[in-house]
């Protein structure tokens, strides 16, 4: 392993870790049967940084491996997803997006689920995604979109072309980026001088209340909490001055930061640092007993599988989320515990699961083979995809949420 991955991407500080996942692929990589041999792993290992409490994977692939023009993930395929960035949507441009000639810049815009809310109120702006395909699915919505990684470079030229940002979006994404301190100093320099940037991502106390250990994966490199976010921008001029928190992918937090000064800090932050304070988020301790957790969770989700097909019952799995790579490889698990896994994305169809080679089939394959059970690898969006297989469950089919200390429901 390359020492200098071993430092903390935010301070420098020398990085121990507390978990090892062992050798993992990278989430999103589903893979067809002639790539098996030649299937990229990682080393997943994750700390705290004990200087700025940063939780994050000590070493990750190149990004270029991960954000492509074969990115498996599009945010619209969820229309709950979808209606809660539209409401946000039309909160932020209640809010912070007055000017007569507003501009909001979106990173990792995905395919526009968003963004299409701008730009169908007419609003200038601009998104910066790296994945090629799911920048097309964008653009096709009539969304302006460049294919870039975001830094400070980046964020100097959107300037020169199109000027300051009274708006500056990263949902789901900043947990996506190594060098943070070049996006900070790229928000700093893209901002108006009252700009406000907002951030939604995993909550780091969400992930340690739930053991949500799929949270962490390559392309989530971190998960925030407030102290680690204002410590990585902080030294940029940067501060966070109020939050909101949402169940979403499992429990996540919006940060709304500013120009320090600019807006004055809300009640509901400060009473978020308060906790923050309480659970220990800054406590070696803390990830002691979640590593304790994880152990215990994948130890009983292994079992439970290794008992249901002894006992001749069927398991499939449902959704081919990045988060299953992480819960099938640590776990153990392959076609011996789980037969398919279903998912609606068509470029995750008719391949392979990342790792452990479980085949990912069109959702029709559930209704044909009438499963006894399913793991819920989506489980984040459980009521969604309950209320949508009611045929699932109404013939006696439970699932399993491999999360918390696993559920049977």
């Amino acid at each position: 392993m390359n020492s200098a991955a071993k430092k903390c991407r935010i301070c420098s500080a020398v990085l121990v870790p507390f978990i090892d996942f062992g050798d993992m692929p990278i989430g999103n990589a589903f893979v067809t049967e002639d790539q098996f041999v030649a299937e990229y792993f990682y080393h997943m290992q994750v700390a705290v940084c004990e200087s700025c409490f940063t939780l994050q994977v000590i070493d990750v692939p190149d990004p270029d491996a991960m954000f492509h023009d074969h990115y498996a993930y599009f945010a619209s395929t969820s229309q709950y997803m979808t209606e809660h960035f539209r409401q946000m949507s039309e909160n932020l441009m209640t809010k912070y997006v007055s000017d007569d000639a507003p501009f909001v810049v979106e990173i990792g815009c995905n395919d526009g689920i968003t963004l299409q809310n701008f730009a169908k109120a007419g609003i200038h702006h601009l998104g910066v995604e790296p994945s090629e395909n799911v920048a097309e699915a964008a653009r096709e919505k009539g969304i302006h979109v460049i294919s870039e990684f975001f830094h400070a470079r980046t964020a100097g030229e959107i300037v020169k072309e199109y000027g300051h940002a009274d708006l500056f979006i990263a949902t789901n994404t900043m947990h996506h980026i190594e060098d943070i301190n070049s996006v900070a100093e790229g928000v700093a320099r893209l901002l108006k001088p009252k700009g406000v940037m907002v951030q939604e991502d995993p909550y780091l106390g969400d992930m340690l209340e739930l053991t949500a250990y799929d949270q962490l994966y390559a392309e989530h490199m971190y998960i925030w909490s407030i102290t680690s976010l204002n410590n990585a921008f902080n030294p940029h001029g940067l501060e966070i001055f109020d939050v909101e928190r949402n169940h979403f992918h499992g429990g996540c937090m919006r940060y709304y930061l500013c120009r320090k000064g600019a807006h004055s800090a809300t009640l509901r932050y400060l009473e978020q640092v308060r906790l923050e304070e309480q659970i220990g988020l800054n406590r070696s301790d803390t990830f002691e007993r979640f590593r304790s957790r994880c152990e215990q969770s994948r130890d009983k989700l292994r079992g439970l599988l290794e008992d249901l097909n002894a006992h001749g019952k069927t398991v499939t799995g449902y959704g081919a989320t990045a988060k299953s790579a992480t819960i099938i490889n640590y776990c153990g698990l392959g076609t011996e515990h789980i037969q398919f896994i279903t998912d609606t994305t068509a470029v995750k169809q008719n391949k392979f699961s990342p790792g452990a080679h479980i085949p990912v089939v069109k959702p029709e394959e559930m209704s044909r083979t009438s499963p006894d059970y399913a793991v819920l690898f989506a489980w984040n969006h459980f009521d969604e995809i309950n209320n949508k297989e009611k045929d699932f469950v109404s013939q006696g089919g439970k699932w399993i949420v491999p999360v918390r200390m696993v559920e049977v429901v």
